[in-house]
């Protein structure tokens, strides 16, 4: 663990800083020498040649232009003044005093990211002044201005750095005239700034500072080849309160730095493959044509630069205009070339560079936008800095190798990519890629951007590297490794103090300090098992990782059958009881002579059904008459039912945005005029089944989907219950129930308007025609079918629980009802419990995506309740969906997040009851006989992975062997 206190003041990086020093003091000189020789033939005569030059009349403009030519050639870094700083050009001394956090756990992210000390830490400044043993002496200078906070031994990180963000320019709750993520003027549009579109009012900025997140580096969005320039901001509100002042060294073109002082990294997006293939109607051709053609135009105004300087340097003034060459609209890309500019590829990210190299962030999805990327790099002399979005990249780290400049550095977040993987980051690093996980926010949440940091953990990646992933790397590779991503003295006041350990499931700020300045100002601080101060170990997936790579990213899913199976040195299994519930029973732990714990417990499945188990005593298992069958040692794991997720179309959808994979859009039974002109699709007509997300859930343990058919209109149709594992729809067991409930959505986005659609929800509920569409409702009206209403705000569901009162006082029927994303649900938590209607959360976490949402609940460490807290409390039956096809296989760790949150009111049995009973009852699905064996740890444990699945419904065991 950690070592013991010691003194630790952390002495300054000094590796390479006397040859940078000695580049500003040449600048320096040589623009001396060029002012007194201008000097001279200003004041005193005609001319004043160098040697071997001809005499040339000197132009009263001549200095500025020598000037601005320096500056066009000084190379990006950092001033020699700046290691000598004793405090922070964002200090703000009236909301930062001298502040010491006591008694902490100090993850530095020194030493490769392996160096933890236990001590203190000194704010002062805006800076941290000391870490680890702080001189008494140093701390009696502040008397009693000095705030102590006691950390009890916490976690403290440097602040989170998210690479690729979107936050200010893609505000939340989505509104039109807050949407400035892209613009669609141009495929090629360099002179773009996502500065000029942030929103200091995007309620995520706090969100996400409530995560941990301190910094941002902020794009514009896919849309074109070449976005626009991107800048880093940090988060917190200034007194100033302008995007500008939250600008992070802001680059020489926006404060016009003197050519004596190394000017700051500018940064810029391009993007290549489907995006603006799609938005532009073209291919990877056009694409790359439009590249070259961008770069083309910018290589015309460096030369022209060049061949200008180089003849006012020589003294060579006749003839020359008055002002050196440039152009407004390629200026940025001419500073690609010359080195000054951190391109970003959405795909890949590696090694800074120090040489000055121009480096570049790239959005690319697959290795054939790499490989004319790389030709790109080569025909023009620049260096790309971070692939973004590099599902794939662990299947061609040859290619990645062959850019301009060396390997970039591979930014990935979550894994929806088709041939994606989530060995993808432990690949990449043991190829020798720097590995760093972004957000791309608010496709993701950048408040949880740690968890994807703690995924990336879970499946193999080191722990060092994981914390590295989203604290140091991104800000050595982003140019702010001087001031950013460590806990060291004269850093930047950016840090975090954590309730767990970092990489635990759940892992919540106690506090977030930016500049030195405390960001929550009543912190919730929910406490958390004395287990999560520890890290998570990792389970072995190195056959996985390995057939990962072997199958070209689509490694064969479906486990091993197996007639039998016996199951043993299980810790915990999980009994149904005849409420439908389950609950946990525990084994008694024993000691082996070699200091082991072990579990004597056995559980014997035969054809996927339960035959004998050490936990049931009508089902007792006896030792001398199990038959030879394969054994799984559980290694104090856990059997828990198999799970089951609602949202993400599992069976219908398999690539989004490739029809042909897809079932389709619904387009509702409706014409123009409301005439019924067709039956409510039946989602279990359009099912397709071995989808990779569909194999994936089964693989985590969850075992059964409802899925809906999507629409863009009101009427979504009649959803279907289906067994993940299934090959197709005739197998035994694979479609569980062929119609579950009816589905339709009322939403402010969609036409007609709101009150039209509870109208004419109104009218088919009372109706009394024979059509079949009517039929449907009539059996939602008599209790037959559950009626799923997808909406979001209180506001309609207020008039849904009135309309549904209304429809029963005038039919005398109970209509079962339930609401699913429902954000703002805990606003009517009594009303909903009152009218026994149930809720299905599209996310465990809330967040305000629409305006509908913007009343959610954000939790700890911001609010005590969430949204299923509160609807629990109050008798609501609640379950957790997922609005994507890939997170279903994080159902597991979603509920058991929910239940950290809330541990007063959220028991490990009402987190398992929120994936697997609830949503039986909801949707009135008959009780799932499935089980999965978790070896390693529990059904929550980011220490398990499942080994086994037993499915009595359809007669079989699979094993999916290490």
């Amino acid at each position: 663990m950690a070592p013991a206190p010691t003194q630790d003041l952390f002495a300054e990086r000094k590796s390479g800083r006397s040859a940078h020093k000695l580049s500003i003091t040449g600048v320096a000189l040589s623009a001396t020498l060029v002012s007194l020789y201008v000097v001279i033939n200003l004041a005193g005569g005609d001319w004043f040649p160098f040697p071997g030059h001809s005499a040339h009349r000197v132009p009263v403009y001549a200095q500025t232009v020598l000037s601005e030519c320096a500056s066009v050639k000084a190379k990006p870094g950092v001033s020699a003044s700046f290691t000598k700083r004793i405090k922070s050009d964002r200090f703000e001394p009236a909301v930062a005093p001298p502040q010491l956090i006591r008694n902490a756990t100090i993850w530095t992210g020194r030493k490769d990211g392996t160096h933890v000390v236990r001590g203190d830490i000194l704010l002062q400044g805006g800076l941290i002044k000391a870490v680890g043993s702080v001189p008494k002496k140093l701390l009696a200078e502040f008397g009693s201005d000095l705030i102590q906070i006691d950390a009890n031994g916490a976690w403290v990180t440097p602040g989170i750095f998210d690479l690729h963000s979107h936050l200010g320019v893609g505000s939340v709750p989505e509104l039109r005239g807050a949407d400035d993520v892209n613009s669609i003027k141009g495929i090629a549009q360099p002179w773009l700034r996502s500065l000029d579109g942030i929103n200091v009012f995007d309620s995520a900025l706090k969100l996400s500072i409530s995560g941990g997140v301190t910094s941002s580096l902020i794009f514009p969005g896919s849309a074109n080849a070449i976005g626009g320039q991107a800048y880093v901001i940090k988060l917190r509100q200034t007194e100033e309160g302008s995007p500008m002042s939250m600008v992070l060294e802001p680059p020489f073109s926006l404060n016009k730095t003197s050519p004596t002082d190394p000017p700051h990294w500018r940064h810029m997006k391009h993007a290549t493959g489907e995006n603006p293939s799609r938005v532009y109607d073209g291919t990877r051709m056009d694409t790359m044509w439009a590249f070259r053609e961008a770069y083309n135009e910018a290589r015309k105004v460096m030369n022209a630069q060049d061949e200008y300087c180089a003849k006012a340097e020589a003294g060579l003034w006749k003839g020359l205009a008055a002002e050196v060459p440039k152009d407004i609209k390629w200026e940025a890309l001419v500073d690609v070339l010359r080195g000054k500019v951190k391109v970003r590829m959405p795909e890949l990210l590696d090694k800074p560079t120090t040489d000055g190299n121009y480096q570049l962030n790239i959005h690319s999805y697959s290795p054939s936008d790499w490989d004319g990327l790389a030709r790109l790099t080569h025909e023009f002399k620049f260096h790309i800095a971070a692939i973004h979005h590099a599902h794939s990249a662990y299947l061609v780290p040859q290619l990645l190798e062959k850019f301009y400049g060396g390997k970039p550095a591979v930014a990935v977040y979550k894994q929806e990519a088709y041939r994606g993987s989530e060995f993808s980051p432990k690949l990449l690093n043991e190829g020798g890629f720097r590995v760093i996980m972004k957000s791309d926010h608010p496709v993701m949440d950048s408040r949880y951007l740690l968890w994807e940091a703690q995924q990336a953990h879970h499946y193999g990646l080191p722990l060092n590297k994981a914390l590295q992933a989203v604290t140091t790397t991104p800000a050595d590779v982003a140019g702010f490794g001087h001031r950013l991503g460590y806990v060291q003295p004269g850093y930047d006041a950016d840090i975090v103090v954590w309730d767990s350990h970092p990489l635990s499931l759940g892992a919540t700020p106690q506090q977030v300090f930016i500049d030195g300045i405390p960001q929550i100002e009543k912190s919730v601080k929910v406490p958390k098992p004395e287990a999560l101060q520890q890290p998570p170990k990792t389970p072995n997936w190195d056959k996985e990782a390995k057939e990962a790579v072997k199958y070209r990213g689509l490694p064969p899913l479906k486990g091993d059958n197996a007639e039998e199976v016996i199951l043993y040195n299980i810790k915990s299994a999980w009994e149904r009881q005849s409420s439908g519930r389950f609950v946990e029973v525990q084994a008694e732990p024993q000691v082996t002579k070699d200091n082991r714990t072990w579990y004597d417990s056995i559980m014997h499945f035969a054809e996927g059904e339960l035959v004998c188990s050490s936990f049931r005593p009508d089902l007792l298992c006896l030792q001398d008459r199990l038959p030879d069958v394969p054994k799984i040692d559980l290694e104090g794991g856990s059997v828990g039912p198999g799970l089951t997720s609602f949202g993400g179309y599992l069976g219908v959808v398999e690539i989004d945005q490739e029809p042909s994979t897809n079932d389709g859009y619904s387009y509702g039974p409706f014409d123009k005029e409301f005439e019924v002109v067709a039956d409510l699709s039946r989602a279990v007509d359009g099912l397709s089944f071995e989808g990779r997300d569909m194999l994936l859930a089964y693989r985590a343990g969850v075992t059964t989907s409802v899925a809906a058919p999507r629409t863009r209109t009101m009427f979504s149709g009649l959803s279907v219950a289906l067994s993940n594992g299934a090959s197709h729809s005739l197998e035994n067991g694979a479609v569980i129930k062929d119609i579950t409930a009816v589905h339709v959505v009322i939403e402010a986005k969609r036409q007609p308007s709101v009150s039209t659609q509870i109208g004419l929800l109104r009218q088919i509920l009372t109706s009394n025609d024979e059509s079949k569409v009517t039929g449907w409702f009539r059996a939602v009206v008599e209790g037959q079918l559950p009626l799923i209403v997808h909406t979001e705000g209180a506001d309609i569901m207020a008039k849904l629980l009135a309309l549904k009162a209304e429809v029963e006082d005038l039919t005398g029927k109970t209509i079962r009802m339930a609401f699913f994303g429902a954000s703002e649900a805990h606003i009517l938590a009594k009303q909903l419990a009152d009218a026994g209607v149930g809720i299905v959360v599209s996310r465990a976490r809330s967040f305000p995506l629409t305006w509908d949402a913007r009343r959610m609940l954000p939790g700890p460490p911001l609010t005590w309740d969430t949204n299923i807290s509160v609807l629990l409390r109050h008798g609501v039956t609640v379950g957790v969906g997922i609005l994507e096809g890939w997170e279903a296989r994080n159902t597991r760790f979603e509920v058991a997040w929910a239940a950290l949150q809330a541990p007063g009111d959220i028991s490990k049995e009402d987190a398992l009851a929120l994936a697997s009973s609830n949503l039986e009852k909801i949707f009135g699905l008959p009780r799932c006989e499935d089980f999965a064996a978790y070896k390693g740890g529990d059904i929550f444990d980011l220490e398990s992975k499942v080994v086994a699945v037993m499915s009595k419904r359809r007669s079989r065991t699979e094993i999916f062997r290490e």
